[in-house]
């Protein structure tokens, strides 16, 4: 999982549709259906 300051980029690297971003607590964190191998988490 890589620590991003920005999700948006790495969002538009996943196929269209396929990235959600979800919020736990106060972290924000990418996940894709498509590639399970793309995560990605943004704050502390």
């Amino acid at each position: 999982m890589k620590i991003v300051s920005s999700l948006k980029g790495q969002r538009k690297r996943a196929k269209e549709g396929q990235a959600q971003i979800i919020r736990r607590g106060k972290k924000l964190i990418l996940i894709c259906k498509s590639n399970p191998r793309l995560k990605a988490r943004q704050g502390s």
